[in-house]
């Protein structure tokens, strides 16, 4: 499938030194990055969640989609260059690729987080909390109410 990069040669970049911010938790943009070169850290309430060093990774989809603010930050572990994909949604409307893009990497996530969750829900030492927590989680990953 053809990288989100090569998809949006056109779009401009942003160069980021070492704990400059990409993205502030809390606030919205309207739109949506991909990693070029360098190290992000997603942080959300001040605690270190993720590392992104993926060439062409997204970011800023959840908020994108869903119409919400930033969940998290996003800052350069050192230098990096992210390409700025601006009015994301009507980028989104006028380019199908892009959009299927999107659509099989959310598709992707989607999988690995249900692999994850289906082999937690074997592991024997899971009783109680954790097996309430998992339903719930089952639930809204296939959007249906937790019972």
């Amino acid at each position: 499938m053809t990288s989100l990069l090569l998809l949006t040669y056109s779009a401009p970049t942003i160069e980021l030194d070492r704990g400059e911010v990409l993205i502030n938790q809390g606030e919205s943009d309207g739109n949506l990055y991909v990693l070029d070169s360098g190290v992000l850290a997603v942080e959300r309430d001040g605690v270190r969640i993720a590392t992104i060093d993926q060439f062409d990774a997204l970011i800023g989809e959840m908020s994108l989609l869903l119409g919400k603010p930033h969940s998290a930050t996003v800052r350069a572990e050192g230098k990096a260059r992210v390409r700025v994909v601006r009015d994301a949604l009507v980028v989104l409307e006028r380019h199908p690729l892009i959009t299927l893009r999107l659509a099989t990497l959310l598709c992707q996530r989607l999988d690995s987080t249900s692999a994850l969750l289906a082999g937690l829900s074997h592991d024997p030492d899971e009783r109680g909390v954790e097996q309430g927590l998992l339903g719930r989680l089952r639930s809204t990953l296939l959007g249906q109410r937790a019972s």
